[in-house]
């Protein structure tokens, strides 16, 4: 590499480093740099060579909430200017939906699907899709009613409703935000179908948001805001009753493979 492309490729990678927030490791030893910073470095110093195609596996995996959150606001500017094809391996569904045109999910060494991030979201084929997307998997057996709703009966107790078409072995899916919390002397107030009542057992802030996990006795996450749980009196111990709509309620067959396999 000639004198000036050197001094070029440093220059864009100095550049890059600033965007990351982490300019000050311009001049520093790999020795002297945590796993988070050298992540950042790493991911400089790819996109500072102008790649024709470019391979990221699990790029912000070792950084801090904090950082990541930025380094993952960046990277996907950074992305959007390259015209090339990327290929980014995560565990994160956030971060393939924000950086990806389209998502492959990888389950036992085989695609399961493939799709934008709306479709795999919005219908997911497995329980596995589901559970990568954020939802929560509740598992039971379904039957269509006259009405044309299925109802699927919960392992351990319950039953919800759902639009989509269903029977035998089945898992519920459900999105953390389009799930409401109620105390059990208020419910039944809104016209939500399905309602499940249960403990709380774990409540983490995010933001101004707050992640409640309910047992039901199957696991339960909603979604909700800071001022709703404050308003809710919302502990670990406290009795809840989750509610959503039957058109929020995913229901995916199981097929006799993941039936034995669990």
């Amino acid at each position: 590499m000639r004198n000036g492309e050197r001094a070029d490729r440093r220059s864009r990678a100095t550049a890059l480093l600033e965007r990351f927030g982490a300019a000050e490791l311009a001049e520093a030893l790999p020795g002297e740099l945590s796993g988070g910073e050298r992540q950042r470095v790493a991911l400089a110093r790819a996109l500072a060579s102008e790649p024709e195609a470019l391979l990221l596996d699990e790029p912000l995996a070792a950084l801090d909430p904090a950082t990541r959150s930025h380094s993952l606001r960046e990277l996907d500017a950074m992305l959007a200017e390259l015209a090339v094809p990327i290929l980014i391996v995560t565990h994160s569904f956030e971060e393939a939906a924000l950086l990806g045109d389209q998502v492959a999910v990888i389950d036992r060494g085989r695609v399961v699907q493939l799709g934008t991030p709306a479709e795999i979201s919005g219908r997911p084929r497995s329980a596995f899709v589901a559970d990568f997307a954020g939802a929560s998997v509740l598992a039971g057996t379904a039957r269509r009613d006259a009405d044309g709703l299925t109802w699927v009966q919960l392992h351990g107790g319950g039953e919800l409703r759902s639009v989509d078409a269903a029977s035998g072995p089945a898992t519920v899916c459900v999105y953390p935000w389009e799930v409401s919390l109620e105390p059990p002397e208020t419910a039944h107030l809104d016209s939500a179908l399905n309602r499940v009542a249960g403990e709380v057992t774990s409540v983490t802030e995010i933001g101004n948001r707050v992640r409640v996990v309910l047992a039901t006795p199957q696991p339960l996450t909603a979604e909700i805001t800071g001022r709703s749980a404050a308003a809710l009196g919302i502990r670990a111990g406290a009795r809840m009753v989750a509610a959503w709509k039957a058109t929020a309620t995913r229901v995916v067959e199981i097929t006799p493979r993941e039936y034995r396999t669990g």
